[in-house]
């Protein structure tokens, strides 16, 4: 019987990252994948950027602990970001400056006439920005690829079409079946399975995290004047849409957040209807066709903090999950942190800034 050190049930962005780590630091690893390829849901809908504000402050450590990776290994393409606001969102602003200026973040504040000149066409309510020159967008499916390879090359075994469907611990082992019927063997189970989890969890006869699915809603649109590739991404200070350039053409998000259950995300109409009507509220460009319509599921915790480690009221049982729509451009860091916590390392270069506390499963009782 071949055993594991670790399962990791899930093969997106934070399962691929997270054997990619265990296997560097000597451990055996089995992905469980449900799907028929690795990264189907959220990694595989993403419209991912490295901004240094997504998610919050308590983000902002993950994101920046996890810049240099990125960019030594080619996945950035420099864009920069802006935070927009109209006439009567000063205060918005302000409060945004005073939240993100002290984690570190490279933000400064802009006024109306650098705002017209930098989007071509804005309306002139739009008259207060935050620049943020560092962001940049992520070559998503290299990225995942790149830990993908990473862990199989450290030996870890990828199993697709294999949906966890019982979990047992005896002796100190998990056997874990699939719902084909095969049986695999691990001392720790690790939950990554993004908008499944808490169903994971469940199996494994751990306290759900009450980890939540909320579906957003991306758009692609052919716009006259056509989009210039220079474009900065763009984004609403109250968060009723962000918009960025992609090969030509525009896409743009409501920032929906329609709780979900799990499930193989679509977009709804209605918020195809209020991505165009939002977009249409900030420049003069003419929407000449939606293209390409796309929907993905992002989990949250209720704290909105990612959970990362072991459990602890299961023994062999850990999370790596609940990282919403910052799990991409944080991978790199959280990974090495889930490493550290599951092979009992101490912090290195990368992790030594991060306080793994706040991202710890015991916060939830």
């Amino acid at each position: 019987m071949t055993s594991y050190d670790f399962a990791i049930i899930g093969a997106g962005i934070a399962g691929a990252s997270l054997a990619a780590e265990l296997t560097d630091g000597g451990a055996s690893v089995l992905m469980l994948e449900a799907e028929e390829r690795p990264g189907y849901h959220a990694t595989g809908r993403s419209a991912a950027f490295w901004e240094e504000c997504y998610g919050g402050p308590e983000i902002v450590p993950l994101t920046l602990a996890s810049g240099a990776y990125l960019r030594d290994g080619g996945f950035l393409h420099q864009r920069g970001a802006l935070y927009i606001g109209r006439e009567g969102d000063e205060e918005l602003v302000t409060q945004f400056m005073q939240r993100f200026v002290p984690t570190g973040a490279t933000i400064q504040h802009l006024g109306r006439a650098e705002l017209q000149r930098r989007i071509g066409g804005i309306r002139h309510d739009w008259s207060d920005a935050i620049w943020e020159p560092m962001c940049a967008d992520i070559d998503v499916a290299r990225l995942h690829a790149h830990f993908l390879a990473q862990a199989q090359r450290g030996g870890a075994r990828l199993e697709c079409r294999a949906r966890l469907a019982k979990a047992t611990r005896a002796e100190g082992q998990w056997a874990l079946t699939t719902k084909r019927g095969d049986t695999h063997h691990a001392a720790v189970l690790v939950n990554a399975a993004g908008a499944w989890v808490d169903e994971v969890a469940r199996l494994a006869g751990a306290q759900p995290a009450a980890i939540s699915p909320y579906r957003r809603t991306v758009v692609q649109v052919r716009v006259d004047p056509p989009v210039p590739e220079n474009l900065p991404l763009v984004l609403d200070i109250r968060g009723r849409f962000y918009f960025k350039p992609e090969a030509g053409r525009l896409w743009v998000s409501p920032h929906d957040e329609e709780p979900s259950a799990p499930c193989d995300a679509a977009p709804e109409e209605l918020a195809v209807a209020e991505a165009i009507a939002r977009l249409e509220e900030v420049v003069d460009w003419r929407v000449e066709a939606v293209e390409h319509k796309w929907a993905g599921l992002r989990s949250f915790t209720p704290d909105r903090r990612p959970v990362y480690g072991p459990d602890p009221k299961v023994d062999g049982f850990a999370w790596f999950a609940g990282q919403g729509g910052f799990g991409i451009q944080t991978s790199p860091a959280a990974a090495r942190l889930g490493r550290q916590l599951l092979l009992d390392e101490k912090p290195d270069a990368m992790t030594a800034g991060l306080d793994p506390e706040l991202y710890s499963a015991a916060r939830f009782g």
